[in-house]
């Protein structure tokens, strides 16, 4: 019996009940993300409705990305040496304890920002640690050719969660206290972790000498890695663009609509709302479409339609017209995120992922708090939607350049990732 057909048994025995193995794993990531989503929305609204300003917003999305920023870099090393599962446990081990200790605090009566701002950092901490793992565990327990359809479903299952999650928030934060909030996520993330144990992964065939240069050694075959494949380097300097144009939107379209349309609650959680039903049916699409053949068309596509949409939210002072326009920039989303992921979980061997994904984490968690030191400061004297119109209309030029690059085309006629 040769390598390839040892390797066909080898797979199939691996990919056995992976349906199964899928439900358990996607159940438990989506409670856990469930319960950070609850407690992020808690934290900002509290923050906004508290303070209505910039700058506060600012140190708050800081404090929540440059931890991840620090670790993401170590996480994709981690991730390609040791057990993802147990990193993943570990991770949310790390989440709910901390929200744990913040909860005991505020019943005590410490209610204070910069408590928030440490419990943001530490939970930072856990979601650069969890992050590289998650992704390149799932090529582990799916089969390569249902990765998209995978990668689609959890598209539609995420934003459900992220519908109810600012529902729940709002309703919490009316009747009840906000460390109730920060309890419900202790229990989502006992439960991820529960999944995780009974969950099992078979063994990654690991390249021979991995771990055995070194951390920064095993760092720079990753970065030689990603440097040496056109396709990953384009994917990644289109998301460093389009992530800081971004900025604005995601995280300062609450303070966009306190200041424009009124600081209720209901408000805040419409804007929510309304963004993550158009993801769901975007997720859906991917889900049943699963974009062109070539990766690189739907991303830019997808990029394109968003960026017009982000355009046209600033140019509307009716409420109604501006959800309407939320609603329908959630649908491209998917278009962009559920490729890129596929992408990589495709052309790069199982055993460099978590490094790869590692690098994308950076990068996403960077560009984004970058952006927000520029555009938080400037939304206390510039009007947000003035910054939703320049960068929309900056963000089709990137969308434009992958649609047409060459790279993915070059990829599909023969590149191997092994070269």
């Amino acid at each position: 019996m040769n390598a390839e057909q040892m390797n066909a048994m080898v797979d199939a025995v691996a990919f056995r009940d992976w349906k199964k193995k899928t439900a358990i794993f996607l159940t438990g990531q989506n409670l856990s993300l469930f319960g950070s989503s609850l407690v992020q929305y808690a934290i900002i609204w509290h923050i906004t409705l508290t303070t209505q300003s910039g700058l506060t917003l600012t140190i708050a999305t800081l404090a929540s990305f440059i931890p991840q920023i620090i670790i993401s870099l170590f996480a994709g090393v981690w991730a390609d040496r040791y057990n993802r599962k147990r990193l993943i446990i570990l991770a949310d081990l790390l989440t709910a304890t901390t929200t744990l200790v913040l909860a005991v605090l505020f019943l005590l009566g410490y209610e204070y920002l910069w408590l928030l701002y440490a419990a943001s950092a530490i939970r930072s901490v856990g979601a650069g640690l969890q992050t590289p793992a998650v992704s390149a565990l799932l090529p582990q327990i799916v089969p390569t050719d249902r990765l998209i359809k995978v990668n689609g479903l959890n598209s539609s299952i995420q934003p459900v969660l992220f519908i109810l999650s600012p529902i729940l928030a709002g309703t919490l934060m009316t009747v009840a206290e906000l460390e109730t909030i920060f309890f419900i996520d202790v229990v989502t993330a006992a439960l991820a972790i529960a999944l995780m144990m009974i969950l099992h992964v078979p063994p990654l065939r690991r390249t021979a000498g991995l771990g055995q240069e070194g951390y920064l050694g095993d760092l720079k075959v990753g970065l030689r890695y990603i440097r040496q494949r056109p396709t990953i380097m384009v994917l990644f300097a289109f998301f460093a663009f389009v992530m800081f144009l971004a900025s604005p939107v995601i995280f300062l379209s609450p303070l966009l609509v306190a200041r424009s349309y009124g600081e209720e609650v209901w408000r805040l959680t419409a804007n929510e709302i309304t963004f993550f039903v158009g993801h769901i049916l975007g997720g859906i699409l991917m889900s049943t479409w699963g974009g062109f053949s070539n990766r690189f068309r739907t991303i830019g596509l997808g990029c394109v339609l968003a960026a017009i949409l982000m355009a046209a939210m600033g140019t509307t002072n009716l409420f109604p017209l501006y959800l309407t326009l939320m609603f329908l920039m959630g649908v491209p989303i998917p278009m962009i995120d559920v490729p890129t992921t596929t992408l990589l979980q495709e052309i790069v061997e199982p055993e460099i992922q978590g490094r790869v994904f590692g690098v994308l984490s950076l990068i996403q968690t960077t560009v984004m708090p970058a952006g927000m030191l520029i555009y938080g400061p400037i939304s206390d004297s510039v009007s947000i939607e003035l910054m939703l119109i320049l960068s929309g209309l900056a963000m089709v030029l990137p969308g434009i350049w992958i649609f047409f690059n060459r790279a993915q085309r070059q990829s599909e006629q023969g590149y191997s990732p092994a070269d």
